[in-house]
């Protein structure tokens, strides 16, 4: 009888050793796995912030842009429309002077 109290205690630890191995191989594994799931999740979140990143950057340099070029018709609106002015003033000038040519 003493025998199989042995034989069985010796069962028990040779089970205990081997689901206790497995087990621990398993919870590795299962570390390992999401340790990689999340770097995954954190790779995919920093590209989406640089992506947004990148476009922000493109947005403000448009803007940037655009603003010099609002400007920059502004100024030639302001050019044309004194030039206009100057025509105009001529255009009177020049309708009197022929009116007073005519009437002479």
């Amino acid at each position: 009888m003493e025998e199989y109290k042995s034989l069985i205690n010796i069962g028990v630890t040779m089970i205990t050793v081997l689901f206790s191995a497995s087990a621990w191989r398993f919870y590795e594994k299962k570390i390992k796995l999401r340790t990689e799931t999340e770097t995954l999740d954190r790779t995919d979140h920093n590209m989406y912030r640089d992506d947004l990143r990148e476009r922000v950057r493109r947005l403000e340099q448009l803007l940037v842009d655009s603003t010099q070029e609002k400007d920059v018709m502004h100024q030639q609106i302001l050019d044309l429309t004194r030039e206009v002015s100057t025509l105009h003033v001529k255009v009177d000038f020049l309708s009197k002077e022929n009116e007073r040519l005519k009437n002479k």
